[in-house]
């Protein structure tokens, strides 16, 4: 097992985001102000203009004491005092937005450090576990049934310690760091189903793929696995015993299509627009028996929107439940 080298966390990566809304706010604010104060400004112009015309209505009452100013010093004085409160009322909704936004600023660097503590105690463990199970591999002979478990089991461990450093990578501003590859998707799709035979066997649930040849697609390879499976685990928690799910993948004018369907009882107990909100959960009990903390599909929409995918609900009833993922194909020059 290898770890790439994560680069230096971003400490102001947060604080420009933050800094930037502000000023967005403060922006917005003078904007307002400005229209407001060329408004009132056009107005009394307005105003003035009619009186010039209609010198009647100024002296109504000429017993009554005046002072009599230019128009145009009038007007430059409004400009003036207009310009100020445009820069004071900028400057104060400047102030006001940081000050509201600073918590929100602390609650991203604590999830930051969060994410990153917990990625990087999740790696010595796993570098341990990838030894032993290496270790136990060379004390077994080849072509056993214990050998190949050893080899599934190897695989799970890199695939998880995969993950661990996208989140690790994440939570230190360097997810841009791990490029884009060429990857098969018919063999991804083999890879995830065979690694969730043993759990589908297990739930008395049949699992198989059918292929079509489905075009290469542009995306990091452990995301396109874990994609895959997030589709694949929910059809097995909302398939009762005896049922099936098939995966399959096709090609569909320049894009790649991963379906899964299986033969639940369909979606309910939720509104179909926001299955693939973060949270989001059915009231129904899930057939597989595991509670569901709606992340699954809502991280299977991420992944495939940051591809130029997309994830749909492409039917849903009695019979089961039928999504697709959505990929460009890759285009190979």
């Amino acid at each position: 097992m290898t770890w790439r080298n994560t680069p230096s966390p971003a400490p102001d990566a947060d604080s420009v985001q933050l800094r930037r809304a502000a000023l967005t706010v403060g922006v917005r604010i003078t904007v307002a102000c400005a229209v407001m104060v060329l408004a009132v400004i056009v107005a009394a112009a307005i105003y003035m203009l009619y009186l010039s015309h209609h010198p009647d209505v100024s002296s109504s009452d000429p017993a009554s004491p005046r002072v009599y100013v230019e128009s145009n010093d009038m007007l430059k004085a409004m400009a003036v005092a207009g310009l100020a409160g445009i820069l004071a009322a900028g400057a104060i909704g400047w102030l006001s937005a940081r000050n509201a936004i600073r918590p929100l600023g602390r609650a991203l660097a604590l999830q930051r450090r969060f994410v990153q503590d917990a990625s990087h105690e999740l790696r010595t463990p796993l570098t341990i576990l990838d030894a032993r199970v290496q270790l136990a591999q060379h004390r077994v002979s080849p072509g056993t049934d214990a050998a190949a478990l050893l080899a599934q089991i190897r695989q799970d461990t890199e695939a998880l310690s995969a993950t661990v450093q996208e989140l690790l990578l994440a939570a230190t501003g360097g997810a841009d760091a791990v490029p884009a590859e060429l990857v098969d998707v018919s063999q991804v799709v083999d890879a995830v189903t065979a690694g969730l035979q043993d759990l589908a066997g297990n739930r008395g649930v049949s699992l198989s793929t059918a292929h079509d040849a489905a075009p290469p697609v542009m995306i990091q390879a452990n995301s396109l696995r874990r994609a895959v499976l997030g589709l694949v685990d929910n059809a097995l928690n909302h398939t009762p015993e005896g049922g099936r799910i098939t995966v399959t993948t096709a090609a569909r004018g320049g894009e790649a299509v991963i379906a899964v369907a299986d033969t639940g009882t369909g979606i309910s107990g939720i509104d179909r627009g926001r299955v693939f909100d973060r949270f989001a959960r059915t009231t129904e009990p899930a057939a597989g028996g595991r509670r569901s903390y709606g992340l699954g599909l809502a991280l299977v929409r991420e992944i495939a929107v940051a591809a130029g995918g997309s994830i749909e609900i492409r039917s849903t009833g009695p019979d089961g439940t039928v999504m697709e993922l959505t990929l460009p194909a890759a285009t190979i020059r």
